[in-house]
């Protein structure tokens, strides 16, 4: 896509008389050479990405795999696929075609938020949800061996929240819930790396790369990781009750605009070939 994106820069950002006189035309129109293959390319992918809701509904596709690598696979169509349909459209997006491919990306977007939100629900390692009580008591265990090795303080933890108590999180709107994650999120690396710089500096160490990197102090590495991986638990378990309530109203309104989409593209896909496009 990038070569296309470079091949065709000046014909993407012409006017529609400019276009219609370029050598690049008959190549990059969405029924030339190049475009109508990505056409053809973009369906096939985005096709694939319905492999993810069949599977749920078939027992013998639901036993291959895991879940986590099946709804990654998903993502990733659900993001390759838009971007080749983009290049196939050449920019242009009007009539049945225009309809169906901004109800794809109103998709795609809602695909990266139901991605995100579908993270934020704590899971066991055979990807059944915890209850609150079993992330309570695996972050009071991530606590006590923190405490057991002396290099970091209940301080240095605490830290790295700066979360709304549980009774303020639950009073929270969905939308502000969804912000604070986000917000924590991007947020936490940073903290991370202030925390690794002050204890790489009060064991008189070197920076290792301003603390970005992990260094050589496996003990207090291993703190580290373990406070890192507390911290996180925490965070879903506060909102776990609110990211189980979007993940419902996800479904309701990602699944309808999808399946609108793929009714909307076979349409089109049928018109071409009645018309005589390809």
């Amino acid at each position: 896509m990038l070569a296309v994106f470079i091949y065709g820069f000046d014909y993407y950002f012409a006017s529609a008389v400019q276009r219609g006189l370029s050598s690049k035309h008959a190549l990059l129109k969405p029924s030339g050479t190049i475009g109508l293959r990505l056409g053809f390319l973009g369906f096939f992918l985005l096709l694939l990405m319905y492999l993810y809701p069949i599977r749920l509904r078939w027992a013998w596709l639901g036993r291959q795999g895991s879940s986590r690598h099946w709804l990654d696979f998903h993502a990733l169509l659900g993001v390759i696929g838009p971007l080749v349909v983009t290049f196939h459209s050449s920019f242009k997006f009007g009539g049945l075609a225009g309809v169906a491919y901004w109800i794809m990306i109103f998709v795609a977007l809602s695909g990266l938020a139901g991605r995100y939100i579908y993270g934020q629900i704590p899971r066991s390692l055979t990807f059944a949800e915890m209850t609150l009580a079993d992330g309570q008591e695996q972050v009071a265990k991530l606590a006590e061996r923190i405490k057991s090795l002396g290099i970091l303080s209940v301080r240095d933890v605490d830290g790295l929240l700066h979360l709304p108590d549980l009774q303020q999180a639950e009073r929270m709107s969905i939308p502000a819930a969804l912000l604070e994650m986000i917000r924590f999120d991007i947020a936490f690396p940073f903290r991370m790396w202030r925390l690794r710089q002050k204890m790489l500096w009060s064991h008189r160490k070197r920076w290792s790369l301003v603390g970005f990197r992990r260094g050589h102090n496996v003990p207090l590495e291993s703190a580290i990781s373990m406070v890192r991986e507390q911290a996180l638990i925490r965070k879903k378990l506060l909102f776990l009750s609110k990211s189980q309530r979007m993940l419902k109203l996800w479904h309701i309104v990602h699944r309808p605009f999808s399946y609108s989409f793929a009714l909307l593209a076979s349409i089109h896909v049928v018109l071409m070939f009645m018309l005589g496009f390809y």
